[in-house]
């Protein structure tokens, strides 16, 4: 098996874990644990993790200009990036913002363009526009019912966000991680993370009634902090080793589907037109994102 195939393997492991995550997550936000107070546990915890397997690992300096670059890598990668999915996630629901996390493939060709210098075709900007349509549409009317649909359209925006951020990150740290050894890597891009996350969730770490929590809380947050985080952010980081960053985005759009199927079997979430209809346009701009053509038509 060669290093490609492995790489499109723990790409699809990642993927996979992050679909389910929808609903495991928002099984304990906000009733047990509030969003900011669940990123400090996932944080946290994943910061004491790498560290400590940091210390079974080759010692690697970094060089000072690197630093600036992982720090900025964690604003979005984590700060951002989580602060605004799991606020986001609190509000809506498992299906809706799984779809709207599809957005990040058409960021990552977009920030690719405006870094990297990677040339964007006509066929992809239509792609993009198309997509961010889908976004919209999903966004101000994909809610199950007119009941606290203000907030639901706030949460499928944060997830916007949220996909925005996470598309930024992948293309900022694609240089970074073929540099450096990925635990030598993540150990500081999580301490610089928690230092980022920490001011905006003390507090509601604080209202966190540990005594109250059924078991099975716990043990969905293990699955946040370990597989969630450490496992996917890891197998994420060797994909990018081996995969272009627009690669590693695409797989994004498996999300929904995983999450929509998990979500209907627990009997979380529900589908509606709204979110069918949005769901077919974003596919449809991420396909001309992402399409491959391989013979020029005249």
């Amino acid at each position: 098996m060669n290093q490609r195939t492995l790489a499109l393997i723990a790409v699809s492991i990642a993927t996979l874990i992050y679909g389910l995550n929808y609903t495991i997550a928002k099984d304990v936000m906000p009733i047990f644990v509030k969003p900011y107070a669940f990123i400090l546990l996932r944080v946290a915890g994943a910061t004491i993790v790498f560290w400590i397997l940091g210390f079974f690992m080759k010692s690697q300096k970094i060089e000072k200009e690197d630093y600036k670059k992982i720090i900025l890598a964690s604003f979005f990668g984590i700060a951002l990036n989580m602060l605004s999915f799991f606020k986001g996630l609190s509000l809506t629901t498992p299906i809706s913002a799984s779809v709207v996390m599809v957005i990040s493939p058409i960021m990552v060709l977009i920030f690719s363009s405006l870094l990297l210098k990677e040339k964007i075709i006509k066929r992809k900007i239509l792609g993009i526009f198309i997509g961010l349509l889908g976004a919209v549409i999903l966004i101000v009317y994909g809610n199950s019912s007119e009941q606290d649909s203000g907030n639901r359209a706030l949460g499928n925006f944060l997830v916007f966000v949220n996909a925005t951020s996470y598309g930024l990150y992948l293309v900022i740290v694609k240089n970074l991680i073929s540099k450096y050894n990925p635990f030598v890597f993540i150990k500081w891009f999580y301490l610089f993370g928690l230092l980022f996350v920490l001011p905006f969730s003390i507090f509601e770490f604080n209202q966190i009634s540990w005594s109250t929590m059924p078991n099975s809380i716990y043990l969905k947050i293990g699955f946040v902090v370990v597989f969630t985080t450490c496992i996917t952010y890891l197998f994420n980081l060797y994909g990018l080793t081996k995969l272009k960053p627009t690669s590693v985005g695409v797989f994004i759009y498996l999300q929904p589907v995983i999450a929509t199927i998990y979500a209907l079997i627990v009997g979380s979430d529900s589908l509606n037109l709204v979110k069918i209809l949005a769901t077919i346009i974003i596919f449809l701009g991420v396909y001309l994102v992402t399409k491959q053509v391989k013979v020029s038509v005249k």
